[in-house]
């Protein structure tokens, strides 16, 4: 019983969570109402980027406050009531922008991304789908001197942390991506950073492997956890089965928030940045060979499987409100003076939660107060890049050994 691990979600957290405790010998169960990767983890930008390590509230969120506050950007969008009914968690979000917090909250995020980059790589070739991971970069893309001047913080972070970089002007992005229009006059080639055609296709590939080592997963949605007298944790499926094992980790995405209060009446702080994504094909030869990230289109445009993926921005609401397509309209029009895109491939868009705590940091680690119980949630935008660093801490922390970085920045005790 003592080698018993219940893993709640099957998103790339999870799944690598699983991977992980599996490899270190623990009998795993992963437990999700859907199939592996079709949530959350399925509709990202598929980028692996070292360059994540910038988060939205940095130092230079209050200069742009005022127009974001508008409400009627691509970037940014929110439901003022959702926002007036987590009025504490706004602003403690906005108190994480100091200098000091952002300072320790991307070497945090750097340390977790590098961990991830290679437990990537060991990953895709085990599982067999290295071939869908590109290793050339993404582009940042400004429609002006004065949008590239404005990014100087990021430029700066990078540098700081030896992340592989290169200025471009017009003709060096054309030279990478002739299919862009002449309408960027300069561009950020961020060079540490790797990409995949199908992030969904990545998390099945992974859980295959899982499988493949004896792993067991079980398709169905866990309504009750409980502590037994004997120390066991108690889990109860929606149709009434029951499950015990000696720990259960809590790798639930943007539903942990709801599972956590309804069933251990833990309060977490987190709020959903919901995003959407459509897939078009390309008019003519035009192609895409990389991700590039239009900052004043507010987009990511993605080569993908299923074609080229439009990403949308930020759009702070409740996780299960209805969807709002102004950003993704907004996003296809800005594209479409980028780069020559046909039609809609769906009838309707994609839509995501991506969940987010205070400080831009997910928890990776203990419960307090509850021994056996392991949380893994709050990866905001990263986690497909930082679901494997997850694991491997997550996985040293369970088995009592020194984990590969500090895990400290990670505790549950900064919200919990």
């Amino acid at each position: 019983m003592n080698q018993k691990i219940a893993i709640l979600g099957a998103g790339m957290v999870g799944v690598s969570c699983a991977l992980e405790l599996q490899r270190r010998g623990f009998d795993v169960t992963l437990f999700d109402r859907t199939a592996p990767g079709r949530e959350t983890s399925y509709g990202n930008a598929g980028v692996i980027a070292r360059s994540s390590l910038v988060p939205f509230n940095n130092p230079t969120l209050w200069k742009s406050l005022p127009t974001l506050l508008k409400n009627n950007s691509a970037s940014f969008r929110y439901d003022p009531l959702f926002m007036a009914k987590n009025l504490p968690w706004a602003l403690r979000f906005l108190s994480k922008t100091r200098q000091r917090t952002f300072e320790e909250t991307t070497t945090a995020l750097d340390s977790l991304i590098r961990l991830s980059a290679g437990e990537h790589r060991r990953l895709m070739i085990e599982a067999g789908t290295a071939h869908r991971c590109r290793d050339s970069g993404w582009i940042f893309l400004y429609r002006s001197e004065q949008a590239f001047a404005g990014s100087q913080l990021s430029r700066n972070t990078f540098e700081k942390f030896g992340i592989a970089t290169q200025v471009l002007d017009a003709g060096g992005i054309a030279e990478l991506e002739p299919g862009l229009n002449p309408i960027f006059p300069r561009g950020l080639w961020i060079k540490d950073a790797s990409s995949v055609d199908s992030p969904g296709k990545v998390v099945e590939a992974y859980a295959k492997l899982f499988v493949s080592r004896g792993g067991a997963i079980r398709q169905a949605k866990i309504t009750g956890i409980t502590k037994l007298a004997s120390g066991s944790w108690h889990l109860t499926q929606s149709d009434g089965a029951t499950h015990e094992t000696a720990h259960a980790v809590l790798a639930l995405g943007p539903w942990t928030r709801e599972f956590a209060a309804q069933t251990l009446g833990l309060s977490v702080p987190m709020a959903f940045e919901r995003g959407y994504h459509m897939h078009y094909d390309a008019i003519g030869d035009a192609a895409l060979t990389r991700p590039v990230y239009d900052t004043g289109g507010a987009y990511v445009m993605s080569p993908m499987e299923q074609g080229l993926r439009l990403s949308t921005g930020v759009q702070l609401t409740a996780r299960d409100a209805p969807p709002n397509l102004v950003q993704l309209d907004l996003a296809e029009r800005a594209a479409r003076q980028a780069f020559p895109l046909a039609d809609r491939r769906q009838a309707e868009p994609w839509l995501g939660s991506r969940p987010t705590l205070p400080d831009s940091r997910p928890i990776i680690d203990a419960c307090p107060g509850h021994p056996g119980l392991w949380l893994a949630f709050g990866h905001q935008h990263i986690g497909f890049s930082t679901g494997p660093g997850t694991a491997s801490l997550l996985g040293a922390m369970i088995a009592g050994e020194k984990c590969q970085v500090d895990p400290t920045p990670f505790r549950a005790g900064r919200f919990l």
